[in-house]
């Protein structure tokens, strides 16, 4: 059964997309057919969810060949990590949809289904070729949701983040081609499944370093870290609002769990000389975004840094070598997907009906649309970890797991969270709250189904926030076992 619901789930949207490319031409159909989609995806995730049996064991595996002469594998599972993610994207997307209902085309509602199968695909692959495969299949689809349906300089931006993109995955490429031919030199078999080529042990230091940076490269980029973030605020600024909800609430969050999933248990070794380094890097990310939102004027900028910040947090938490700070940052990464993918989602329905995107000439919007206000408000505090929202649950945690690896850094980490709320209040007070100067800011207020839309993302930042065991119980199993053989590995290496 759940085998066969995991290829499901990852093919179906494509599938779907690839029968309205060539059908039917009414935009309201190829819309309502492609929702439809991601509900039956939403269903059968939550059954996943519900059978999922809470242990340190990959669940409804399905490993068949594929290119059976160099051993590549169709390989997908689920486990604890994979599974919370996969839980937050089924249950994302759709409501989403809810929020982007008017106003878009045919080919815009096509990429949106092709990237869920590309997320999801690489999402659940054991593979490293077949991860690779979806990995650059999420991509296309974003690309051409940039170039088509962008604004402002659009064409330089998608141009821009393809090759920021493209060189990253072919590093990665790279390093995965080089894994294969070692594991082969000293097997005398082909293998690509990465529970494989964690045991080669003829790799020497330097090789093993220099891979490591290979994959680095691809997955910094996409969440991105310093200083791999450069391509990430013209994008955000001119992609439009479905892209850039893909990129910051889902797609990012992909290259955190990529390193948890391939990058720490190739690399045991070194991830864990380098540990202190990375969660300098996190810690100092999480304070550099947070000034330069500060210094911003388009609220999508303002947030693309914001992001950026948290993703930061959330990389400091993967590094920190304990329980406490990776089951921190994968709470985060849920945390973080519904409270910046709500706002970024409200800021494209604000600047779509008020014309305006510069905190400077926005102002009153509280006064002309109340349920707005109210939801946005809700999310910011989520943003800014307000104690009885998930963000707080998940920011205290990767504190604690940072003081646990340093309590110097635990003490700077927990003062630079203030940072976060600063920037993200003074622009609430400013662009939603304060009176604006001249003519009032033309804003309608939140429709039935918007509301509804949002509505589960509104109860998860309190379930979360408020009873957060259930949740934790469900990838706490995995982090413990993962972590525990992690540690044993880069020993013995």
């Amino acid at each position: 059964m759940g085998t066969d619901l995991l290829s499901f789930i990852i093919f179906l949207p494509a599938f779907v997309a690839f029968i309205l490319m060539i059908s039917t031409t009414k935009i309201e159909d190829v819309r309502n057919i492609a929702f439809i989609t991601t509900i039956i995806i939403l269903v059968l995730v939550l059954k996943i969810y519900l059978n999922y049996e809470p242990n340190s064991n990959m669940q409804f595996v399905t490993n068949i060949p594929w290119i059976l002469k160099y051993g590549i594998h169709y390989y997908i599972g689920v486990d604890g990590f994979s599974l919370t993610i996969l839980m937050m994207i089924a249950i994302l997307i759709p409501t989403a949809y809810l929020l982007l209902w008017e106003g878009r085309t045919k080919g815009y509602w096509i990429n949106m289904l092709l990237v869920q199968t590309g997320v999801t695909g690489a999402l659940l692959s054991l593979d490293v070729v077949l991860f690779y495969f979806f990995w650059e299949v999420m991509l296309l689809p974003v690309f051409l949701l940039i170039g088509i349906f962008g604004t402002g300089n659009n064409i330089f931006t998608t141009i821009k983040v393809t090759v920021y993109t493209m060189f990253g995955s072919l590093m990665m490429f790279v390093g995965i081609i080089y894994l294969g031919v070692a594991y082969f030199n000293e097997f005398g078999t082909w293998s690509f499944q990465y529970t494989d080529l964690t045991h080669i042990t003829t790799l020497a230091y330097q090789e093993k370093f220099w891979l490591f940076l290979a994959f680095l490269t691809a997955f910094a980029i996409k969440i991105p870290l310093f200083p791999f973030h450069t391509w990430i605020m013209d994008t955000y600024k001119n992609a439009p609002t479905g892209a850039v909800f893909l990129l910051s609430s889902i797609m990012a969050k992909l290259g955190i769990y990529s390193v948890v999933r391939f990058m720490i248990p190739l690399f045991p070794d070194i991830y864990i000389q380098f540990s202190s380094w990375f969660v300098f890097i996190g810690l100092f990310g999480l304070i550099y975004f947070g000034i330069a939102a500060l210094m911003q004027d388009d609220i999508k900028r303002m947030f693309a840094y914001s992001s950026a910040s948290h993703l930061s947090f959330i990389a400091a938490g993967i590094f920190s070598l304990n329980e406490y700070g990776i089951s921190g940052a994968l709470y985060l990464i849920i945390a973080h997907a519904i409270a910046t993918g709500a706002l970024f989602l409200l800021i494209g329905i604000m600047y779509h009906h008020s014309g305006f995107k510069t905190i400077k000439d926005l102002g009153g919007i509280a006064k002309q649309a109340p349920i707005f206000t109210f939801i946005f408000a809700i999310m910011l505090f989520a943003n800014v970890g307000l104690p009885g929202t998930n963000g707080f649950v998940a920011e205290l945690l990767i504190i604690f797991g940072v003081y646990e690896f340093n309590h110097i850094l635990g003490y700077i980490s927990a003062i630079t969270v203030l940072v976060a709320a600063s920037f993200m209040l003074w622009m609430f007070q400013r662009a939603i709250l304060q009176k604006r100067e001249g003519p009032a800011v033309i804003m309608r207020d939140l429709k039935i189904k918007e509301i509804i839309g949002l509505a589960p993302w509104v109860i998860l930042v309190f379930l979360m926030g408020i009873y957060p065991d259930p949740f934790i119980d469900k990838f706490e199993p995995s982090v413990v076992h993962y972590l525990t053989d992690i540690l044993k590995l880069g020993a013995a290496k």
